[in-house]
């Protein structure tokens, strides 16, 4: 059962919270209307679809990346109000211990996450394939990235295909050199000057082809066409384009399918896709971490009051976003695990919130 108190603490958190959500939002929108109103009046772009496709996804994007900040500044904002009025020290002196006292902060701070876990990982993704199609489309063109040259790509198990050039206007490639392997030794190779798209699922056409049979360390016959062969490969043209932000559109059903699909292949954007995925799992708990944090600093009454106590959570708001950054980066570029490196800057501020929580005033 939630106490009188409980019910106030959590009323003024959400009030808060909500209050400092939208008004971040607001300035949000106007910075990002302001920055592209020209790229809208340069594409003829009608009112009703900036709003509709761009803006109203946008929303949940921008709310999705900066929740956690608006929780600490939430938490710090009231309860430095409660501590300023002594509401805290009253509290305190009539026997509540501060882990109570801390039980609807983390009620709160609770629903939040779960809330932030579930946008996370569904909501926010679904909203962001029109947002981010959008941005693709009539801002930024140059965050497609193509696949052009000297391409490795696993079809299967038994079979992978080299690519010397890919051009993707006619969705034709130059140089393809197709090995087949059985028991760990080629069996077959087949090298074609050109192979073009014909449709799908998944067909191609070979065209001054070149086949190759082994057998054992002995090459049986070489068959050689200039004319044409048909076939069927685990292969199709959106293998050689990605775009920068594609992770971001992919809910993480589909984010895992996606990076079971690119290791069969021996791609090399999995693990940015494994970074995302463990991102969203890591953002719902940094709410309560930071809950945690502001509630211990902000309920000591001090001399500089809430201004103090505002300068404390953007110092800690702001070490958070360059740790995360770090962290995303460090998983990318460099050989370590993925989920160790994102959940890297929890680990140290839940240590942050266990000091302070031991320090915070009793």
């Amino acid at each position: 059962m939630l106490s009188i108190l409980d019910k106030y603490i959590i009323k003024k958190f959400f009030v808060s919270f909500f209050f400092s959500a939208f008004m971040f939002t607001m300035i949000a929108l106007v910075i990002d209307f302001s920055d592209k109103l020209e790229k809208f009046i340069d594409k003829e772009l009608p009112a009703r679809q900036v709003i509709s496709e761009y803006y109203l996804n946008f929303i949940p994007w921008i709310n999705g990346i900066l929740w956690p900040l608006f929780a600490l500044m939430a938490v710090i904002f009231f309860t430095s109000r409660l501590a300023k009025n002594s509401e805290i020290i009253a509290t305190l002196s009539a026997g509540v211990s501060f882990r109570r006292f801390l039980r609807p902060y983390l009620i709160a701070g609770g629903v939040l996450a779960v809330v932030h876990f579930v946008g996370s990982h569904y909501f926010i993704p679904l909203g962001n394939k029109t947002y981010i199609n959008f941005e693709n489309t009539y801002i930024h063109p140059s965050n497609q990235r193509l696949k052009t040259e000297n391409i490795h790509i696993f079809l299967d198990a038994d079979s992978k295909i080299f690519i010397r050039n890919y051009r993707s206007r006619d969705t034709s490639m130059r140089g393809v050199f197709l090995e087949r392997f059985a028991g760990g030794r080629m069996v077959e190779l087949i090298n074609a000057e050109i192979m073009e798209w014909v449709g799908p699922p998944n067909n191609w056409r070979l065209s001054d082809y070149q086949i190759r049979r082994f057998d054992g360390d002995s090459e049986s016959f070489a068959l050689e066409k200039k004319g044409s062969l048909d076939t069927t490969l685990n292969l199709v043209p959106a293998d050689f384009v990605r775009y920068s932000n594609q992770k971001e559109m992919m809910t993480s059903g589909e984010l895992r399918a996606f990076i079971a699909y690119e290791n069969a292949k021996g791609l090399d954007t999995a693990k940015k896709m494994v970074t995302e995925l463990h991102r969203r799992s890591a953002d719902p708990y940094t709410i309560l971490v930071l809950t945690i944090i502001g509630a211990a600093v902000a309920s000591r009454k001090v001399r500089g009051g809430v201004g103090l106590h505002l300068a404390f959570g953007v110092t800690i708001g702001a070490l958070y976003i360059v740790l995360s950054r770090f962290s995303t980066t460090f998983a990318n570029q460099l050989d370590l695990p993925s989920g160790i490196s994102v959940w890297l800057p929890n680990i140290l501020f839940t240590i942050v919130a266990i000091v302070l929580l031991h320090r915070a005033q009793k």
